[in-house]
């Protein structure tokens, strides 16, 4: 008989959260079943019930999973550009990569579901890491430098447009004659457009 592998309960659930994970991003939300999760890890379906509750409370830990690992990697890039400043497109990247990977579709599936996120924040680092960049970048070159609130509705905005790039991106392109090749013209878009704003405006 084999011996029973103990872990402690935050292991135990890390790895049922990157089992998950895992599922989601091969075959959407609805591969996150309870057997499917416990037979990738190697547990019970009890064990993941046990940590987790109901299949729903595992999806919503998952979603929320998904933000805390691009917080993370946010924190990293930002960390690995203490000389020079942040890179738009790392940003554009980090989220449209996230949400590929299913978590667009669960974040969707959780909202009709009745699901609400209370969390706020998780890019509140980037936005006061470009604002000080603009203020820094804007007194050297004598433009007006753009207040936060500019940069949060702008990093908003593009959130909002990775975030539903997977479930309506195409959609949305093909309304004004575009094909399915402009998606990554349009991630261009973005980052040159957040690069816009920290720039500032030109004095007259």
């Amino acid at each position: 008989m084999a011996n029973r592998v103990r872990r402690t309960p935050d292991e135990a659930k890390r790895l049922i959260l990157e089992a998950a994970g895992r599922l989601l991003a091969a075959g959407g939300p609805a591969a996150v079943q309870v057997r499917a999760v416990a037979a990738e890890v190697g547990v019970s379906d009890a064990a993941v019930n046990h940590h987790f509750g109901t299949r729903e409370q595992l999806l919503s830990a998952l979603l929320r999973f998904g933000g805390t690992k691009l917080k993370s990697q946010l924190h990293a890039v930002l960390g690995a550009l203490t000389k020079g400043p942040a890179d738009p497109a790392e940003l554009v990247r980090l989220l449209a990569a996230l949400y590929a990977d299913g978590y667009a579709e669960l974040a969707l599936a959780l909202h009709q579901s009745g699901w609400r996120d209370t969390g706020s924040g998780m890019l509140d680092e980037i936005v006061d890491r470009l604002h000080a960049q603009a203020q820094a970048d804007c007194a050297a070159t004598g433009r007006t430098p753009p207040t936060r609130e500019a940069i949060q509705l702008t990093v908003a905005a593009l959130h909002q447009a990775v975030a539903t790039e997977p479930l309506f991106g195409g959609e949305f392109r093909r309304s004004v004659g575009l094909d399915a090749a402009a998606r990554d013209r349009m991630l261009d878009w973005w980052t040159e457009t957040l690069r816009a704003t920290v720039a500032g405006v030109s004095p007259r």
